[in-house]
């Protein structure tokens, strides 16, 4: 069993190839589940949606039970919210028959692991030159693209039966974007207590992410890249030393591209 655990440990943390391609896998399979949850989420269950759930909750049980098993502190693997989150999505997958399709929604938590899986950044920064320049573009699109698509879900699965502007899908993601950009065209409007309370909770949280995005985009660009001196992670892309202390810097990426 030492053995069998010290194998996986290497998959999740290691930093030979054969690891980074596990790692991939893993986010090319978060990415598939998640679009297959924004697809099926207006849909009724079948037979076939709730085999699928079934499959998708045993595959990610097993990917959270190894994590669990490798994690030098578990306690404090509980307690993060991505954790918690698999938890939740876990229960509504594998329980699919027995709960409410009012709870579909849940499924699209699954969308907060992108991009947080184990040392992903890490392998995406030293693979990928272009991640290593807009990393903080990236992260940033991809977490404001997680929001839009959650809080459209909510919204759908929240106002599909008491709203007749909501219809499907799209109008639900119509309203969440025309939301966060503050447009409201004023064509399709949230009605009642929820109704208001989520579309405030859309316009707040969604401006201060594209606020962070839009300060990432126009940011000058610069590297990260940890000080061993002075601790300072964010550099020129052409820094030799580092302009807080002076240290000399030896940057993986060998400057600029």
């Amino acid at each position: 069993m030492e053995n069998l655990k010290k194998s996986i440990d290497l998959l999740y943390t290691g930093a030979s190839k054969r690891a980074a391609m596990f790692r991939y896998l893993l986010i090319g399979f978060d990415v598939s589940t998640i679009v297959f949850f924004i697809v099926t989420v207006p849909r009724d269950s079948t037979p076939a949606i709730l085999a699928a759930d079934f499959v998708i909750g045993t595959l990610i049980l097993a990917d959270f039970l190894s994590r669990l098993w490798i994690a030098p502190n578990r306690a404090r693997m509980l307690r993060q919210i991505y954790t918690v989150t698999d938890v939740v999505v876990i229960l509504s997958l594998l329980l699919a028959p027995l709960v409410s399709q009012s709870f579909g929604f849940l499924r699209v938590l699954r969308t907060l692991r992108l991009l947080h899986s184990y040392h992903v950044l890490r392998d995406l920064r030293r693979d990928t030159p272009f991640f290593r320049r807009n990393e903080d573009v990236i992260v940033s699109s991809v977490n404001l693209g997680v929001f839009i698509f959650f809080m459209s879900t909510l919204v759908f699965v929240l106002m599909a039966d008491h709203n007749p502007d909501i219809v499907g899908y799209v109008d639900a993601l119509y309203f969440t974007v025309s939301a966060l950009t503050t447009t409201g065209f004023g064509d399709i409007v949230l009605t009642g207590t929820i109704g208001r309370l989520l579309a405030v909770v859309i316009m707040v949280a969604g401006v201060a992410l594209f606020l962070r995005l839009a300060q990432t985009v126009f940011r000058p660009c610069k590297l990260r890249h940890k000080c061993p001196e002075c601790g300072l992670n964010r550099h020129e892309t052409d820094a030799v030393h580092c302009k807080h202390c002076g240290h000399l810097l030896k940057i993986e990426t060998g400057g600029a591209s």
